[in-house]
């Protein structure tokens, strides 16, 4: 499908004139609909579809048009009308910079893409197969039968050292996950607050909340500091997304400066690890609640496998442990808020948008929309088979985005996924234990408040 199919040019003669879209009801002075994004965002964005299929909302002054159907996302993500912009990626410029290739846009996000682009080549995944199956396997040796795990530490835990080994050639210690885990949780709340209760020079204020958020996130960038350090002290140039870095030329050939460096290893590195491990926190909640899938995922390694250890080789077949992996994304989204800046006056679904108007829509409300889904909350795996997928609208779930903003890191991330999950199921049970609490904590990503889990041996 393009874009033109999705939005007919009807800029003609005979063309009817746009339409605003319409209003959501609700909002207050001063912070607009913000007071309900902060409240119960989820809701929110889910019943924005009852408005229309393009809604005007405002976030504290501003305007905000938000989007609520699979094929009008799917013409935001392929459009050159719409760049990277907007208060979410406001945002998270405080943490990711403006020159890392999440936050750029035109000619430095084309360069910067094809720097990273050769280390998540889908030939490029199997050099990293033998880091991710000895992580996946020292996360089940780590776990002891009957023992509560503290799931966020862990999740965080296993997807900082898959990146940092597989990306940037590191040898991280449990410390320094432990440092990125504890900085990313109170720095994506800190600015999932900026974004939806903008109050400007009230958050520069010395209050404890703020000054929490800035010592987490100058934590993060002297992290990442360490990081370009060791590597230029060691003198060693390893095949790895961190000596592109280094090495990479700009378009006059000059190599590219430190902040781009700086900002582009914060992009790959703390981005990823949250989503990752968002995933990993769901996952092992969903394997708890759904044994009946933990077993097929047990069968199905051991089918695959023959009892032997799973493997990287092995991925591919893993077909109902995908499934699950999918299925869990669907329902508890990491990524389930993005926005897009109009960069000139164009038509989306027959609404005018203005030139600079912000957009939004929730990757949450459009993946759990009845209009497309049977049995839209169930967790159903089996939605995925082949036979049954082409039910689906397309852009109903894109859970890695499309088009040249499409996450350069999909086939890693979902190697890596499904073999966290089948080496786990392969091997235990989960229940969870007094004192978990698996609500949904809404940041800048989705997560559990604090799940806790107990492995059982199988």
């Amino acid at each position: 499908m393009t874009v033109e199919s999705v939005n007919p040019d009807i800029r003609t003669d005979q063309a009817p004139e746009l339409r605003e879209p319409p209003v959501a009801g609700g909002g207050v002075p001063l912070l607009g609909h913000g007071w309900k994004l902060a409240r119960d965002p989820l809701t929110f964005m889910a019943q924005l579809r009852d408005h229309g299929d393009v809604v005007r909302i405002r976030i504290g002054p501003k305007t905000v048009y938000a989007v609520t159907t699979p094929a009008l996302t799917g013409a935001l993500a392929l459009s050159p009308d719409y760049h990277i912009a907007g208060p979410l990626w406001e945002s998270l410029e405080g943490l990711l910079g403006k020159e890392g290739v999440a936050t750029a846009n035109g000619a430095l996000h084309r360069r910067q893409r094809r720097t990273i682009q050769p280390a998540f080549k889908l030939d490029a995944i199997p050099a990293y197969g033998p880091i991710m199956e000895e992580e996946a396997h020292a996360l089940t040796e780590r776990w002891q039968p009957g023992r509560t795990v503290d799931v966020t530490s862990e999740a965080f835990r296993v997807a900082v050292r898959v990146a940092a080994r597989c990306l940037l050639r590191g040898q991280y210690m449990d410390e320094r996950a432990e440092r990125l885990c504890g900085s990313l949780a109170t720095v994506f709340r800190g600015m999932y607050r900026r974004m939806v209760v903008p109050l400007g020079p009230l958050y520069r204020l010395p209050l404890p909340a703020n000054r929490e958020f800035n010592n987490a996130l100058a934590d993060l960038h002297l992290l990442v500091d360490e990081i370009i350090a060791e590597r230029r002290a060691s003198g060693k140039r390893p095949d790895d997304l961190l000596t592109a870095l280094l090495e990479a030329k700009d378009d006059n050939g000059d190599p590219i400066g430190e902040q781009e460096i700086h900002d582009q290893l914060v992009a790959i590195l703390t981005p990823g690890s949250e989503t990752i491990a968002s995933t990993i926190m769901w996952l092992l909640q969903a394997l708890a609640e759904h044994p009946e899938h933990a077993d097929r995922i047990r069968d199905e390694v051991e089918e695959v496998t023959g009892g032997r250890p799973v493997a990287f080789e092995d991925v591919r077949k893993l077909t109902h442990t995908s499934n699950v992996i999918v299925e869990a994304m669907r329902l508890r989204p990491a990524v389930w808020v993005l926005t897009r800046r109009a960069v000139v006056e164009t038509e989306l679904g027959g609404y005018r948008i203005p030139a600079g108007a912000d957009i939004i829509y929730s990757p949450y409300a459009i993946q759990r929309d009845p209009r497309s889904y049977a049995r839209h909350l169930d967790f159903d795996p089996d939605r995925w088979l082949p036979e049954r997928v082409t039910e689906l609208p397309k852009y109903a779930m894109r859970p890695f985005s499309v088009g040249n903003r499409k996450c350069p890191s999909d086939h890693f991330s979902m190697a890596q996924l499904t073999l966290i999950t089948a080496a786990l199921a392969a091997k235990y049970r989960f229940e969870q234990v007094a004192g978990s609490n698996d609500a949904v904590h809404v940041g800048i990503t989705l997560r559990p408040h604090g799940l806790l889990v107990r492995p059982v041996a199988r």
